[in-house]
């Protein structure tokens, strides 16, 4: 009797300090998830800096594009390359303080290709590999405040997408514009641009297959997921929108070898707060399975957001998707105390599925007490592993260990 008096209440601060301690705590562990290999941060010259992409580069290091500053009045294009362990190689910065954004890169036989905006104007910057010297550097107005999201290389030169028009210029992530597509040539010069609005007003992600474009982001009022499909002329060949009955923001896209298409996101519909929203797609449009998950840490679930960046297929026909998982607490104001119900404090959350959808592995990843690791996105590693941009006010790199 003395015993289970004992137990009792050991497991019951055992619990309660896995809900209000930082380190990585998750309600469901699995033995087969990667542990941290090494993370290094690096800074831009003002006094915080936001990473929104990540890649791994032909030479074994790593790419991250964002800003150093805020938008719409401190914000300059920050671009950090390291070699395989994370220290860094060179940074460079773009744009005199202001409304500029670093959104996302391609990696070319002979450099980096940097697509944003600069003073509201959507802007291609071509680096070189070796010293991140601008070999070239392109702006268009294309409407209104408007940005380059991402961008592919075709035989004909460079296609990318984004929008136009923003309503709101002030936010990183949806503007409340109308999505664009713009063809230009191999120097980054416009050849021609339009409107598909009547298909996604934030364009974010596109992937070429096949010589067909495939492009995802969200709907009018971000009411749903997005994607068309279009030829290589941008003609639009089908158009599909996927979601419940609340807002579900679609940000991140992969796709496999076979044409299946992976989005990810995340979702109010059918959640208790914003959860991670992922789907299969096969190359016809038609959904083969989806998945909301969330709340990795077991926190009261209304105060938690695991908001969703990005996502990678994976060699086994599933993906891995990378978010940031925690809570605003100030909107909440009295509701949101200090009692176990709030996290306090936000975490990288990695989550794998398998080729039907099923959970292979999650894990979250923390940085010190209290210091906030938020993750943007992920790209997979010659070793089998990712790297992870992590956004904590620097510029965060977060190695993880081979899972496949």
């Amino acid at each position: 009797m003395r015993l289970n008096i004992i137990l009792i209440p050991t497991i019951l601060l055992i619990f309660l300090g896995c809900r209000k301690v930082n380190e990585d705590c998750n309600v469901n562990e699995y033995p087969n998830a990667p542990e941290k290999v090494w993370y290094s941060e690096i800074n831009g010259s003002e006094e915080e800096s936001h990473g929104h992409f990540i890649m791994s580069c032909s030479d074994g290091g790593y790419l991250q594009i964002g800003e150093t500053g805020f938008i719409p009045n401190s914000a300059k294009i920050l671009v950090i390359k390291t070699n395989n362990s994370g220290n860094l190689i060179w940074k460079k910065e773009f744009g005199d303080a202001g409304n500029n954004l670093g959104n996302s890169a391609i990696e070319t036989s002979d450099g980096y290709i940097i697509c944003g905006a600069l003073n509201e104007n959507s802007t291609l910057i071509k680096l070189e590999k070796n010293t991140g010297s601008e070999i070239f550097r392109q702006s268009a107005d294309n409407g209104g405040s408007d940005a380059f999201e991402h961008l592919t290389v075709t035989s004909n030169g460079i296609v990318a997408v984004g929008y136009v028009n923003a309503d709101d210029n002030s936010n990183t992530f949806y503007t409340e514009g109308e999505g664009f597509i713009t063809f230009l040539d191999a120097n980054g010069i416009k050849q021609m641009g339009f409107n598909i609005n009547a298909h996604l007003s934030h364009a974010y992600r596109i992937q070429l297959h096949n010589s067909d474009l495939f492009i995802s982001g969200l709907t009018e009022g971000a009411n749903d997921y997005g994607l068309i499909k279009t030829d290589s002329s941008g003609n639009v060949l089908w158009s599909k929108n996927f979601g419940g009955s609340k807002a579900d923001h679609c940000f991140g896209m992969d796709m496999s070898a076979d044409g299946s298409i992976f989005l990810t996101g995340h979702t109010l519909s059918g959640t208790e707060n914003w959860d991670a929203y992922t789907m299969k797609i096969d190359s016809n449009g038609n959904q083969i399975w989806e998945s909301k998950v969330g709340n990795p840490r077991g926190f009261k679930p209304k105060f938690i957001h695991d908001e969703v960046w990005g996502i990678k297929s994976t060699a086994d026909g599933g993906c891995i998707i990378v978010a940031g998982t925690g809570d605003e607490c100030g909107r909440y104001k009295r509701r949101c105390g200090n009692n176990g119900d709030n996290s306090n404090t936000w975490h990288v959350y990695l989550v794998k599925f398998d080729l039907n959808g099923n959970v292979d592995w999650e894990k979250t990843y923390g940085g010190k007490k209290s210091e906030d690791w938020a993750g943007e996105d992920i790209d997979l590693t010659a070793d089998g592993g990712a790297i992870v941009a992590v956004d904590n006010g620097k510029f965060g790199f977060l190695k993880i260990e081979p899972f496949q």
